[in-house]
């Protein structure tokens, strides 16, 4: 089946299905934890590579925002990561009213669609995040990580990749206290992801004197990955605090 920007959602979904690989959508249902208690408890998956997915966007770039909106509605995780993808190309189109693409996007989050970390990953960066950084105000990335839900709080913190792609550190900064008290492996991943891409992009000095600060303060995953760069023997110093 051939689709275009101008397919419904229906059709969508329909060739994501015909595309699918059942082995693989076993394995990526493993992958994203979707048992009982996890934290991807009951998502779809049909199997479908993520540069076929991204493939597929590009050609269904310039979808319409209530087909976007229906297809993020899909249960299947495929369905909802494209239109992710579609959502970033439609937000980078020079004549696009970006502020209503942001809107769709907080509204899907809160509506719990974006709700793995590779949606958030994919997403909170190129859209909330770059968004916020033309504006000149991370303050509602502080509203996000002050969110108790999961993947809310993953939006926040990634969100900041934004600011620091752009030099900044004071997004992912102002972030930290709200975070880094939380020992759930998904935050703590991010969190120290975040502060690993300071000291690498932007200042290792910075990276530097905010571990001096608060490494005691932080679970042992975020640290792991915030000093992932650094030389051995201050990995050991900070993981020793």
């Amino acid at each position: 089946m051939t689709i275009g920007p101008d397919s419904s959602a229906a059709e969508i979904v329909d060739a994501l299905v015909a595309l699918g690989d059942p082995d693989r959508a076993a394995g990526s249902r493993r992958f994203f934890k979707t048992a009982p208690g996890e934290y991807g408890e009951g998502d779809e998956f049909v199997g479908i590579r993520v540069p076929v997915l991204r493939a597929l966007a590009k050609r269904l770039r310039g979808l319409s925002a209530p087909t976007i909106v229906e297809v993020l509605e899909s249960p299947i995780h495929e369905a909802r990561q494209l239109a992710l993808f579609v959502l970033t190309a439609n937000i980078g189109a020079r004549d696009s009213d970006r502020a209503a693409w942001v809107q769709v996007y907080r509204d899907a989050v809160r509506a719990g669609r974006v709700n793995n970390w590779d949606l958030v990953d994919c997403s909170a960066d190129p859209v909330l995040g770059a968004w916020l950084l033309a504006a000149d105000d991370y303050a509602e990335l502080i509203e996000w990580a002050s969110s108790e839900d999961l993947w809310e709080r993953r939006v926040g913190i990634i969100g900041t990749f934004a600011f620091i792609r752009a030099g900044r550190a004071d997004a992912v900064l102002a972030v930290a206290p709200i975070v880094v008290a939380d020992r759930r492996d998904l935050i703590q991943k991010a969190f120290g992801w975040m502060l690993r891409e300071v000291g690498k992009r932007i200042d290792r000095a910075l990276l530097i004197d905010y571990l001096d600060a608060h490494a005691a303060e932080m679970g042992r995953t975020a640290l792991s990955y915030a000093v992932e760069h650094l030389p051995a023997e201050e990995r050991a110093r900070y993981r020793a605090m």
